[in-house]
């Protein structure tokens, strides 16, 4: 029997345990459990943004929780933490030790991937203000983040294309401090990182470089902050745009609007803004690829003798040819009536099932000429299936 005294050592709560619970960290992201990489990130930067410290001057709780939401994407960003952190909770990605990340193991840091600019593996989790590592690193042009915006459009205007006016947010330089963020253009450097744009960070044992969340990475701070914009070198605008949608466009075409995304960082370009397509079903045609189906009805007479009829397409009405002796059921095409191609020249077909409509509500005269014309043209469709039961039988 081991010795009780010692059981109870090593079964001692650990200072963390004694800890007031954390938050779920999908929780503290606000998204589902079952919520892709991509979901994850976009709720981190929305997120990020808005509790950083250097955004919040004065609001002590702002610090707190930017680091709880950087904890939570740390973990929820990483496949093989998450997957931990799925099974056992904040005991499986805990700070007590690395053992392979099985409950109670701290995260599984992999130290080939330090660096000089600091740990590599937290590049993903700082971006949004610079990334850290060299000065040229975290004061380097970036690229605004692309935006999506949803648009609802008529079978019709997604076939022939249109111009429409949309209303869009986003975010753009502001123009009083050219998106320094310092009143006047004048920046100095940052009292809290004393230029280095870094700070460090212990955890246990290791001790690693993060964005300094004074200046955000960059080193430096505005003397005085810009007025308009709080120091962010953005201002949210809205405005009234013209998209023009091509021709050929269906669910989930994308079409891409240069620079008119959120505002590039360190006086990078703006994002683009991509229009996704929904397109609303059609009560007479449907759509297959770039070609166009439909039904359409045809009398007993145009049926048997052939003729010339009109049926509707999206360019409206077209002469079409019924053959003699038509069935009902037959696929006839027009060639080009179907969609133009998205990405070249010339458009798809239209396809027309022709269906064989009955006359209803006949006269004695008409019943008269339709058995007459029975008796003149006598002609059984079955017959081959009737003889195909008397040979059956017969066996």
């Amino acid at each position: 029997m081991p010795n009780s005294r010692i059981w109870a050592v090593r079964n001692k709560p650990s200072a963390l345990s004694l800890k007031m619970a954390k938050r779920d960290y999908y929780e503290v992201l606000g998204v589902r459990r079952d919520a892709s990489e991509q979901e994850i990130k976009r709720a981190y930067r929305r997120l990020a943004r808005k509790h950083h410290p250097d955004v919040n001057p004065g609001d002590k709780g702002a610090a707190e929780r930017f680091k709880e939401i950087n904890e939570a994407y740390e973990v929820l960003s990483d496949p093989e933490k998450r997957k931990q952190y799925d099974l056992y909770g904040h005991a499986g990605v805990g700070a007590a030790g690395f053992e392979g990340g099985r409950p109670g193991a701290g995260f599984d840091f992999d130290f080939s991937r330090f660096s000089q600019g600091g740990f590599e593996g937290f590049g993903d989790l700082f971006d949004l203000f610079g990334g850290f590592g060299r000065a040229q690193a975290r004061t380097a042009p970036e690229k605004g983040e692309d935006l999506h915006y949803t648009i609802d459009l008529d079978f019709e205007d997604a076939v022939k294309g249109l111009t429409t006016e949309i209303t869009l947010q986003r975010h753009v330089t502001c123009s009083s401090c050219q998106g320094t963020g310092a009143a006047g253009g004048r920046r100095v450097t940052c009292p809290e990182c004393q230029g280095s744009g870094q700070r460090q960070v212990s955890r246990g044992f290791l001790s690693m470089r993060q964005p300094c969340p004074r200046c955000g990475g960059t080193g430096q701070v505005g003397a005085e902050r810009c007025r308009d914009c709080g120091g962010r070198g953005t201002a949210l605008k809205t405005e009234r745009i013209a998209a023009k949608i091509p021709p050929g466009v269906d669910n989930g075409s994308k079409v891409r609007i240069p620079g008119m995304g959120e505002a590039g960082r360190n006086g990078g370009p703006p994002g683009d803004l991509y229009i996704i397509t929904r397109v609303r079903p059609h009560p007479f045609f449907e759509r297959k690829g770039d070609n166009i189906y439909c039904e359409v009805p045809i009398t007993v007479t145009e049926a048997a003798l052939g003729a010339r009829i009109e049926v509707p397409t999206v360019d409206g009405p077209a002469v079409m040819v019924i053959p003699p002796e038509t069935g009902s059921g037959q696929v006839l095409r027009l060639r080009g009536k179907g969609v133009p191609h998205l990405k070249g020249g010339g458009r798809g077909d239209q396809y027309v099932t022709v269906k064989v409509a009955l006359p209803t509500h006949l006269d004695a005269r008409s019943q008269e000429l339709l058995k007459e014309f029975g008796r003149l043209n006598p002609y059984n469709p079955r017959q081959d299936l009737l003889r195909g039961d008397r040979e059956e039988g017969g066996r």
